[in-house]
């Protein structure tokens, strides 16, 4: 199993209301995924972030295999999601690993 886990700030330029509109449409356009892209075990977006963090959205992935995190990577839907997330945020920090 692979665990995929990635971290982003909102860019400074998008208000509060805009962020929360963002942050919606990352979780559900995530974690829809789930069921789509072959070999995504699971996917959990947090949006609500305490005040002593250091990023605004995390997403945390389970995939089947390095294989499945390349397919995940390409995918038409995710990359549908990256283009907006793209967008919206900046600071994008990323930890692959295997368990």
């Amino acid at each position: 199993m692979v665990k995929h886990i990635v971290m982003w700030s909102f860019q400074e330029t998008l208000d509060d209301k805009q962020k929360k509109e963002a942050a919606v449409r990352i979780k559900e356009g995530l974690e829809r995924l789930t069921g789509i892209v072959p070999g995504l075990i699971s996917v959990k977006v947090v949006t609500d972030a305490l005040p002593a963090s250091t990023h605004e959205i995390g997403l945390f992935c389970e995939l089947e295999s390095q294989e499945a995190l390349d397919g995940y990577q390409v995918h038409p839907e995710h990359q549908k999601m990256v283009s907006f997330i793209r967008s919206v945020t900046c600071n994008r920090i990323c930890l692959d690993y295997e368990v």
